[in-house]
């Protein structure tokens, strides 16, 4: 089965004062550019979902895609519904681009989660140390019709969206998934 990854780097970054979140450096490299390594073993195409700073973004060589017009500036349920319109492939997984360390098993396991459990919808989000995940999401390009409805209505939240499709939670253990929202949550330790 091939899958399509989708980095959702479209956000206004407003937490971060403005900045392009996925262009931040960490560990000396862009946050993107640790995705973009731990993407690239787990599936067959890697779409980076920006609105913005598309020449910055260039420099990873991979096709770049925009919300619709009617949808920009919507949140994360914009940027997955652009992955569900852009991806070659029936499976997209997205991720968010201020999640630099994502798990080596994502995709197999949030696929798997879908495979077991054939009579539910083939949605399924993560969930680790007792925390959701709605943008670290596996999804079926079936669905685009109906997010660009929930979208059209005004119901912009990715996990309420998942829910009530019926999305598998897939439970990821006690591992902390960093999500960097803040210029604070970049720097390292002391």
């Amino acid at each position: 089965m091939t899958i399509t990854a989708v980095i959702l780097a479209g956000g206004r970054g407003t937490r971060m004062g403005g900045v392009e979140k996925g262009l931040l450096d960490w560990r000396g490299r862009p946050l993107i550019a640790h995705l973009i390594d731990a993407l690239a073993p787990q599936v067959d195409h890697i779409l980076i979902n920006a609105n913005r700073a598309h020449e910055r973004y260039a420099i990873f060589g991979l096709p770049i895609i925009r919300d619709a017009p009617d949808f920009e500036g919507l949140g994360p349920l914009a940027g997955i519904h652009t992955a569900l319109s852009h991806a070659a492939t029936e499976r997209v997984i997205c991720v968010p681009c201020d999640m630099p360390e994502i798990p080596d098993d994502l995709v197999a396991k949030l696929l798997q989660a879908t495979q077991a459990e054939p009579s539910r919808p083939p949605l399924a989000y993560a969930i680790a140390a007792a925390r959701a995940y709605p943008t670290l999401c596996l999804l079926h390009r079936d669905y685009r019709d109906a997010l660009a409805a929930s979208l059209h209505q005004g119901h912009c939240a990715a996990r309420r969206w998942l829910d009530e499709h019926g999305a598998i939670q897939v439970e990821f253990g006690d591992l902390p998934l960093a999500n960097f929202n803040t210029p604070d949550a970049l720097k390292p330790p002391r």
